[in-house]
């Protein structure tokens, strides 16, 4: 099915087709947006009379003469200093949405982009051996949530999971394994998340103990992380140990997120550990890296530290070790000159800001990088906090784990829907299917309304209450249509009808479904699904607006009873589409 024209696409298209006839010379945007006063404004004509010297109320009203109204203009009027005010016909807003309605796409009429890429998305980054905890969380979250808008958008998306699982505490835990070789064997053949996360926690701080009181052991940990660069094959296969546990774990924490992880994303510091001589050689070889006290240096003139002297990106450490940022320039080369990425998004820590600052400088002047060929972005976030403003932390001032976050929030939803669930016949899996949905909605939506620079409050009591910009108001009108539909039963077929005046409440329900595709290019565009967020909760409101004021089932003639099934129908749709490009469910009974 082709994609459905946007009732505002259209508006635009005649007013910027009026404006050149009115204007020929001039560069015509009407500057269109949605208005109170009536469906649309255009504030346009107010720069287009400045540039020509024009009266702008004058230049207005011949703008009106030239527009072709049709069958989707009713009035369009000039207002102010030189404003246009647009009415559409209630049988153009109805089309529109009958148009949307009947893609069978599951698309609801939205385009794909006509020039789509390759963006490479780093995101969800735990670390071996290590639980993952609250700080977690967002790079998850956010970084699912952008995969899903531009792969549905038609972009072309490689996921990314750059874990860390290298480095020198692999030495000792490797050393400690060797000497210790049964202490990740396992009695039985599948083995949960959190069996896995506590032998490998286990383990880790035996051998801390062990490294700090034992200086022969220490010696023989530092050889073996040696051992581990140099490729040595009994060193990488007990090391391999450690991954294939971590993941398991990974897994079990990402499946309870309800994200889908697959384990070819997963391309680790590992991975790019051959290209590190390679990439050190080419910075120096160019002049981009220069030696400096025996390191590998690229400094900036822009970054000093607090002394005022210049602090460089350590490349190669004197010691010949390797940076971080070796590892990413190495990254970078990769997804530029392998995966022929058009974009490179990092969904990191706004706190690793500088660093990325000037690891994207480094790759523009080695020419990996340029603005208009290949553009990397960092979707910095900010930390989540407490209800007292500090960051997210345990009583005892410990860092709080993902799962156990993730528990709770789910504990409190279920018992949410175990209130209502008499009322609405839900048996106990679906009680327990749907805490979860709910609870692992909650946390996602409290993250992804926010946007993502700024940091968000953790409270849980507002996360899974009904009332304000919750996940589960938007998944109670959700279901709330769901039952309306199952009442309507056969009786009543959603069924537009173009003929019918619209009230009020329908108008403006009708107006923002056709914003969703608009919605979802700009929040591809600046990758900010708090936007999406934004829209699919105006949508909620619009709906429990049009509920006080149109009845459905009890409507005044069985056409209106069919339009109205029509009309929310399609928002179920608009809200099911919308809340899944955020990685959160919609139950149908709530």
């Amino acid at each position: 099915m082709a994609p459905v024209t946007s009732l505002t696409a259209s508006v635009n298209q005649r007013l910027t087709t009026a404006l050149s006839a009115t204007l020929p010379t001039a560069d015509a945007e009407p500057l269109l947006r949605r208005s109170d006063r009536a469906d649309y404004q255009a504030n346009g004509i107010l720069a287009l009379a400045k540039k020509a010297k024009a009266n702008p109320r004058e230049l207005a009203t011949q703008v009106v003469a030239q527009v072709e109204s049709g069958e989707l203009i009713k009035e369009i009027e000039v207002s102010g200093p030189g404003f246009l005010n647009i009415t559409l016909t209630d049988k153009a807003i109805t089309q529109n949405l009958a148009e949307r309605y009947a893609d069978t796409e599951n698309r609801l009429g939205v385009p794909l982009t006509t020039h789509p890429g390759t963006t490479v998305i780093d995101y969800a980054q735990p670390n071996v051996a290590k639980e993952m905890h609250v700080g977690h969380l967002r790079s998850a979250v956010i970084g699912d949530a952008v995969v899903q808008i531009l792969e549905f958008t038609g972009e072309n998306v490689v996921r990314r999971h750059h874990i860390g699982d290298w480095g020198t505490q692999f030495g000792m835990l490797i050393q400690y394994l060797d000497e210790h070789p049964h202490e990740l064997d396992h009695k039985d053949a599948q083995i949960s998340g959190e069996e896995a996360m506590s032998n490998l926690d286990r383990l880790y701080k035996a051998a801390r103990k062990l490294f700090d009181s034992d200086e022969e052991f220490k010696t023989r940990a530092r050889r073996r992380v040696v051992d581990l660069q140099a490729g040595d094959p009994h060193t990488l296969a007990t090391w391999q140990k450690f991954v294939d546990e971590s993941k398991i774990y990974f897994f079990s924490v990402f499946e309870k997120l309800d994200m889908e992880i697959r384990d070819a994303d997963i391309v680790g510091e590992s991975g790019y550990n051959d290209m590190l001589d390679e990439t050190c050689r080419l910075l120096e070889e160019s002049g981009v890296a220069v030696r400096s006290e025996g390191a590998l240096c690229v400094f900036f003139d822009d970054v000093k530290g607090p002394d005022g002297n210049p602090v460089p990106l350590i490349v190669k450490k004197s010691d010949g070790g390797y940076g971080y940022a070796a590892t990413d320039l190495s990254a970078i080369r990769d997804r530029v000159f392998n995966l022929k990425a058009n974009s490179l998004l990092y969904v990191v820590d706004a706190r690793q800001s500088l660093h990325f600052k000037m690891v994207f400088e480094t790759a523009r002047r080695a020419g990996w990088l340029n603005d208009e060929d290949v553009k990397a972005f960092q979707l910095a976030f900010g930390t989540v906090l407490g209800k007292d403003g500090k960051p997210f932390k345990t009583r005892e001032g410990e860092t709080i784990r993902l799962v156990d976050l993730l528990d709770e929030a789910i504990d409190r939803a279920t018992a949410v829907v175990r209130e209502k669930a008499e009322k609405v016949g839900l048996s106990e899996q679906e009680i327990v299917e749907n805490g979860r949905y709910v609870g692992v909605g909650a946390v996602k939506y409290a993250d992804l309304s926010t946007s993502a620079v700024r940091d968000y409050k953790f409270d849980l009591d507002q996360m899974v209450s009904l009332n304000g910009d919750t996940s589960v108001y938007l998944q109670y009108a959700y279901a709330r249509i769901q039952s309306i539909l199952r009442k309507a039963g056969e009786s009543a077929a959603p069924t537009a009808h173009p003929e019918l005046e619209l009230a009020p409440a329908e108008r403006a329900l009708g107006l923002h479904l056709d914003q969703f595709g608009e919605t979802l290019a700009e929040v591809a565009e600046s990758y900010e699904p708090h936007k999406l967020a934004a829209y699919l909760f105006k949508l909620a409101t619009l709906l429990t607006t049009f509920y006080d004021q149109c009845p459905v089932l009890k409507a005044d003639t069985p056409a209106q009873t069919e339009n109205r099934l029509f009309l929310v129908d399609l928002t179920a749709r608009t809200l099911h589409r919308g809340m899944a490009l955020l990685g959160i469910r919609t139950p149908d009974k709530l």
